[in-house]
Formats: C-alpha cells, sequence, structure tokens
C-alpha cells in the first residue's frame, strides 16, 4: 500500500515539473493521484512532509535556480516561467527561501555568503536554550555534510543553527532555542555540485537525511539525533537554501 501511495505522490510530483508555468490547483493535483482532494492532501503529506502547495513552491523555486545559474533569461522572464504573474511576489518568495535575492544569486552563480548564515548563530535568541548533538553517517563518506536546525522539513530560508562537517561524523550544535525544530543534513557528490538545482537524478549525486521534531524545552533532556543520509527520492522536498559552494570547500565548522 506505501508503494502505491508513493506512486501517486510521484505522479503529482512529475506533473508539477511538467506544468511549472500553470496555476496546478490541489484538484487538478488529486485527480492526477487518483484521489479525493483531501485524502489527497493527507496522502501528499505523509509522504513528503509538505503540503501540496508548500511543495509546488519548492519547485518553481528550485527551478528559478537553475534559471537564474545556466541561462541569461531576465527575472521577469523567470518568474512566469515557473508559475509567478508578480515578479515582485517571486522575488520576495525567492529571498525568503534561497537567502538572497534572484539577481544577486545570478551575480554570485550560487554562492551564499557565509555572512548571510552566519546571522542564523546571531539571531538574537534569549533564555533557555541547549546542545543537539549526533553522528552523520553517508553514502559519500569523504564530502563535506551542511547540518542545520529549521522549523519544517525543508531545506530553505535561515536555520536556526547549523555547522559543515569536513566529512560524515559527529557534529555538535550549542545555544539551540527553545522550539520544534527538524534536523536537515545534505552532502553532494564531488563534481556534481549543480545537482542541488535540479529534480534527484537516481543516483547519489545528492544525499539528505533528518531527524525530527526535536523538541527543546526546559527540563528535557535531549538525546543524540544521529542521521544516515540516503540519495535524494524525487518526492524529497527541493534543496532551496543556496550550499553549493559551502559544501565544496572544506571549512571549519561553525555552530
Amino acid at each position: 500500500m506505501e508503494k502505491e501511495l508513493e506512486q501517486a505522490v510521484m505522479r503529482v510530483v512529475k506533473s508539477m515539473h511538467e506544468n511549472l508555468s500553470e496555476q496546478l490547483t490541489i484538484n487538478d493535483m488529486a485527480r492526477t493521484a487518483m484521489f479525493s482532494k483531501f485524502h489527497f492532501s493527507r496522502v501528499f503529506q505523509r509522504v513528503t512532509g509538505l503540503s501540496p502547495g508548500r511543495f509546488l513552491s519548492a519547485v518553481r523555486l528550485q527551478e528559478a535556480k537553475r534559471l537564474l545559474a545556466s541561462t541569461s533569461l531576465t527575472v521577469t522572464d523567470i518568474s512566469h516561467r515557473v508559475g509567478y504573474s508578480s515578479v515582485g511576489t517571486f522575488s520576495s518568495r525567492f529571498t525568503s527561501s534561497v537567502g538572497v535575492s534572484p539577481t544577486k544569486y545570478r551575480q554570485l552563480e550560487g554562492v551564499m555568503p557565509q555572512l548571510t548564515l552566519n546571522g542564523a548563530r546571531n539571531g538574537g535568541w534569549n533564555g533557555f536554550t541547549s546542545t543537539v548533538h549526533g553522528d552523520i553517517s553517508s553514502p559519500l563518506p569523504d564530502q563535506p555534510v551542511f547540518a542545520g536546525l529549521f522549523p519544517d522539513r525543508i531545506l530553505e530560508g535561515r536555520p536556526v543553527r547549523y555547522t559543515i562537517l569536513h566529512r560524515p561524523g559527529p557534529y555538535v550544535l550549542e545555544d539551540v532555542p527553545q522550539g520544534e525544530w527538524h534536523l536537515i543534513a545534505q552532502s553532494v557528490a564531488a563534481g556534481r555540485e549543480d545537482a542541488m538545482n535540479h529534480a534527484p537524478g537516481g543516483d547519489e549525486a545528492l544525499c539528505v537525511g533528518r531527524h525530527g521534531p526535536i523538541t527543546i524545552r526546559p527540563g528535557t533532556v535531549t538525546r543524540p539525533a544521529n542521521v544516515q543520509l540516503r540519495p535524494m527520492r524525487p518526492f524529497d522536498p527541493p534543496v532551496l537554501l543556496a550550499l553549493r559552494d559551502m559544501l565544496t570547500v572544506a571549512v571549519q565548522p561553525a555552530g
């Protein structure tokens, strides 16, 4: 039964990629999955961790990243190609999800300024904090690993805390504020950095792992949060946060 549900979700994800400029509705997606609208939304969230609308938005922005990095199309043209009628709305959502504006992303060719992510460290959190730690294993044993804490099951926006490891192994995230966080780890094969801007290709070029939600509050003891990375599947939420250069150079871990 689980395989049948995944196949239904796969049909919808494929339809999203093939119809990015169209205004797909929940009814359209439910028909593609061959479920009722309400059953479809529950199934999609169960398989992907995101609502259909949120997943579609992520797919649109992932394609926008690819077009910005690989074509000379204007930001306006790209916004229309990925289904936005308003370039202002597109630019705002791109900036909040990727970390830089579309124009800046193109100028930097996908590089995420270290300054932007460091802002996650100095976010002005007050009150109780804790430490999240564990071990990360990966089928890419010699490649750097990004690990960050996010409010949802998707790599977008600023992580509340993050680290970059030279290779899989132990990690520590200190001063984690109260709340519920999803630990997401990511690694990319050497020479395949552009895989982050594409849907998974069925190989091990792009690996991901998740743990959570992790609850941080007074009186709780945080247990080790171990993560096993695996090749990304088409129904895994796309990678929106610009990580390419952060994962292609060995840097000292940051908390």
